[in-house]
């Protein structure tokens, strides 16, 4: 079974952001980057599923040169090759953009199965898998808490869902599965792992995008303006009391 998992570098969730020249994205030049956690827990259950039924992970990414840190992190975890669709323009780009190139990147593969992270940690859209998944034509599940492979062509999967209730799905291979964090428990990159990590396959992909393909862009990117506001409710009990459960539910939408 071949197992393609989508991967994505993003700035570390301790990095203090600052908005850029620009005023259309964050300051990243001398900014950490590290794997998108969700994706981490996709890449793990990948090769959870790979040490019971069998097959090969392939990793792919998109985006700079820098995100070869990540493909070769996950390579070093237990992944056997990698693909690196290679863009400045990508580090910007909009989902469907990143959906658009992920996907043709995979078509060739005709891969079994493909893993995302439910979202990423930056823009957060949620949206990435999906696209891919429509641009591929295979089924698709999302929120995914458990992943079983069934001998019939088939997974069944664990979705949750609202207020603590979860759904049993079965649907047919090829399927793309948006992986919920903390799904599993990571591993680290052994040694081991870190030295053969260097003789396994990075395949770059060069596509041709530009920023003013992009079917979104960003125009104006700032940091929320905090500010202090002191109001004083008169009148008696009863009528403050109301007018309180009246500005917490509708002006400050607390409830």
């Amino acid at each position: 079974m071949k197992i393609a998992v989508c991967i994505k570098q993003v700035v570390t969730r301790d990095w203090p952001l600052r908005v850029d020249e620009t005023g259309q994205w964050v300051r990243d030049r001398d900014a950490s980057f590290e794997m998108n956690e969700p994706d981490a827990y996709a890449l793990e259950e990948a090769l959870r599923l790979k040490e019971q039924h069998g097959g090969e992970v392939v990793v792919c990414s998109a985006g700079p040169s820098r995100v070869s840190q990540v493909l070769r992190e996950a390579l070093a975890r237990g992944a056997d090759r990698a693909i690196h669709v290679e863009s400045d323009a990508l580090a910007t780009a909009d989902t469907l953009t990143v959906g658009k190139v992920l996907a043709d990147a995979l078509r060739g593969e005709a891969p079994d199965l493909v893993l995302t992270g439910l979202q990423s940690d930056d823009q957060g859209f949620g949206q990435t898998g999906v696209v891919v998944a429509e641009l591929l034509r295979i089924a698709h599940s999302t929120i995914i808490m458990e992943v079983q492979i069934s001998g019939e062509g088939h997974i069944r999967v664990k979705r949750e869902l609202e207020s603590g209730w979860f759904q049993w799905v079965v649907i047919p291979r090829p399927a793309l599965l948006t992986i919920q964090s903390g799904i599993n428990q990571l591993r680290y990159a052994t040694l081991r792992g870190i030295m053969a990590a260097k003789k396994k396959e990075v395949r770059k992909v060069e596509p041709e995008v530009t920023t003013g393909e992009f079917s979104q862009v960003v125009v104006d990117l700032y940091v929320p303006e905090k500010g202090k506001k002191t109001r004083f409710i008169e009148g008696s009990s009863t009528e403050a009391a109301r007018e309180l459960v009246r500005a917490l539910r509708e002006d400050a939408s607390v409830f």
